[in-house]
């Protein structure tokens, strides 16, 4: 079975991380979030991909290539204007086979899969939607659906206290082939909007599964941040690399710690990262490969992307700062989200 991987939303909310990167390519845990899926799914059986791209796709492409590296099949498609989910679907149709998964490439998650295809096998569905609970469902897709599954209404960002549930659509999608002729081609389609409603008036099996696991859209900054903190607490179980040298201290390789340093758990800290004397790292720090964080510096509740330098004595809290950020020294910093040497902008 092929999983389609909906890589090309703009991340218009995780701005300015996302200015110049994909959005699935936001590294979560010193590793492109899109990475760990390809992986994730790969250890559940899944080895051919197509990757649906539009914003900065030369970023995936160049990283992934034809999945080899990673011993998978990775074939892509580009949208030349904004297709919508559905329309996303659509253009991908030609590489799909009979029955295929799709998954929004840009949610943290760790799910086992098995059992949302063994539902939507028993079910004869036509679409199978993996669906997860959470406590507002009013910035997300609502759905009501029978004892059975079968799902017969959505409501799309319903006001708090009007939802019908707190199921929501977990953008995890089983599809058969059949269902793609109710999506036009060549134009933007929503598919909670029009394809969802289209299949269930016309009678074709639309169901929705509750599915157990970690669910996190990552879409704002504080979301962003929050996947960081629970994979540091082992909530999120992807891998973190490198050694864990005490409890919830994560050291990669060919890293310096001077004299007087200390790291608060729980800290993870990339490859060949250089940390200066009696600086202070943690508790809830991510630091990426090649950084650099200078004497007598401190970085709490913050994540640093690869190559990014901390001069001396500078105090970063709950900030985020992309690749090659630079801090100057004796900079307070707090609630700053940086990308690259572009001015901090508060959460």
């Amino acid at each position: 079975m092929k999983a389609l991987l909906l890589a090309g939303g703009l991340g218009t909310r995780l701005r300015p991380l996302t200015e110049e990167l994909p959005k699935p390519m936001a590294p979560v845990g010193n590793r492109p979030w899109l990475e760990h899926l390809v992986l994730q799914l790969k250890e559940q059986g899944i080895r051919e991909f197509v990757i649906a791209l539009k914003h900065y796709p030369e970023h995936i492409e160049r990283h992934f290539g034809d999945g080899s590296r990673l011993g998978v099949s990775i074939e892509y498609t580009r949208e030349e204007e904004a297709l919508g989910t559905a329309g996303a679907i659509k253009l991908a149709e030609p590489l799909l086979g009979d029955t295929f998964l799709a998954l929004n490439a840009d949610v943290v998650q760790r799910i086992e899969l098995l059992p949302l295809l063994e539902f939507h096998k028993e079910r004869r569905a036509a679409v199978t939607i993996g669906l997860t609970e959470v406590e507002d469902p009013s910035q997300f897709g609502v759905v009501e659906r029978t004892s059975a599954g079968r799902i017969h209404r959505f409501v799309e960002k319903p006001k708090r206290g009007e939802a019908p549930s707190r199921l929501i659509n977990a953008g995890i999608y089983v599809m058969n082939r059949q269902a793609l002729s109710f999506i036009p081609p060549g134009r933007e389609v929503s598919i909670e909007r029009e394809t969802f409603p289209a299949l269930i008036e016309a009678g074709q099996g639309v169901y929705g599964m509750p599915m157990r696991g970690y669910w996190l859209d990552m879409g704002t900054r504080d979301r962003y941040r929050q996947a960081h903190w629970d994979m540091l607490d082992r909530k999120l179980a992807i891998p973190l690399f490198g050694e864990e040298r005490g409890k919830g201290i994560w050291v990669g390789n060919d890293c310096s710690v001077g004299s007087g340093a200390l790291l608060i758990p729980p800290v993870l800290i990339g490859d060949r990262v250089r940390i200066g004397d009696r600086a202070v790292i943690g508790p809830y720090a991510v630091i990426g490969d090649d950084c650099r964080i200078l004497g007598e510096a401190r970085v709490s509740e913050t994540i640093l992307w690869d190559r990014c330098l901390v001069r001396q004595g500078a105090r970063l809290h709950q900030c985020v700062f992309g690749y090659d950020a630079e801090i100057g020294s004796k900079h307070i910093l707090f609630e700053a989200v940086v990308n690259r040497m572009k001015e901090a902008v508060s959460v």
